[in-house]
């Protein structure tokens, strides 16, 4: 029964909310896991009440699982206890008064300018060989850094999403929203070096996936996320994720002068909010700006 309850919660969540199949994943896992530890206690999922709760969330504390992991299970459960209210699955909500900790604003690496540029070389150097692996990934991390998509994003992308003589590319973020976003001349001549190597490894299992892998299937985050430590390997910089390289874009954007609103729209943040905190100004651009700007400076 479990599982077709959380099966249901999770059609909810990608039909009337819009979830990424990648959230709604990660919230079903995430009540699973309440689910597990209820059992070992002898508890059913709708007997859970706001004690055992409680139990659970010092017990991710003390297995010291991070912050963000642990608010984000208490943001699933809230929003599964709601939802099986809502649908006359149990009686109360045992969420009500449940205060889980704050994810806190700890942002991913950042490369400065010169790192990024020599990572995206070394990769340009690879490719120039004419393996259409290497082009690939070439124009995997160009867009990565030009566009400021998120991985999911990205592969997620077709052929028929690009708009070469524009030079923007339409992918389809949180919430199921489409927005499209600009991207520059040195990503553009990667990605006609690989749509022109794209035939080489394409099958009738390719379609119109923008990226696929050796096999000719739609690439997924895990085999980007596998290329981008390669890269950082063979180019000698800090070992960083996928996600790093769309902080890293957004944090040079803010540096060469562009202004939030701008930023919050090529990263899809439905709130200024997210890009104030998912970005930071460094010491030396705020003092830049306060000696242009103070009367007094």
């Amino acid at each position: 029964m479990t599982e077709e309850v959380v099966a249901a919660f999770a059609t909810h969540l990608g039909a009337a909310r819009g979830m990424s199949a990648h959230s709604v994943r990660a919230y079903g896992g995430d009540v699973r896991h309440l689910v597990r530890f209820a059992a070992r206690r002898g508890v059913t999922w709708d007997q859970v009440d706001l004690g055992l709760l409680r139990a659970w969330l010092a017990a991710m504390v003390a297995a010291r699982l991070a912050r963000a992991t642990i608010a984000r299970r208490g943001a699933a459960v809230r929003c599964f206890y709601a939802w099986a209210t809502a649908e006359g699955l149990v009686a109360t909500d045992p969420t009500v008064r449940l205060v889980t900790a704050h994810p806190g604003s700890t942002l991913p690496a950042v490369l400065a300018v010169e790192p990024t540029t020599h990572l995206l070389e070394v990769a340009r150097e690879q490719a120039a060989a004419g393996d259409p692996l290497a082009v690939r990934d070439w124009c995997v991390l160009e867009l990565l850094y030009a566009t400021g998509a998120r991985v999911g994003e990205l592969v997620g992308a077709d052929v028929r999403d690009v708009d070469k003589g524009g030079r923007v590319l339409r992918v389809m973020g949180k919430g199921a929203k489409e927005r499209v976003v600009p991207f520059g001349l040195p990503a553009a001549r990667a990605l006609d070096a690989w749509l022109t190597a794209r035939g080489a490894l394409a099958t009738p299992e390719s379609g119109d996936a923008l990226f696929i892998g050796l096999r000719g299937r739609r690439m997924d985050q895990r085999q980007v996320r596998a290329l981008v430590h390669r890269a950082a390997a063979a180019a000698g910089v800090d070992d960083v994720a996928p996600h790093a390289l769309r902080h890293t874009a957004a944090t040079h954007l803010l540096h060469g002068g562009s202004d939030l609103r701008s930023v919050q729209e090529i990263l899809g943040h439905a709130s200024l909010a997210t890009t104030q905190r998912y970005t930071h100004v460094s010491p030396e651009r705020l003092r830049r700006s306060y000696q242009q700007a103070h009367p007094r400076a």
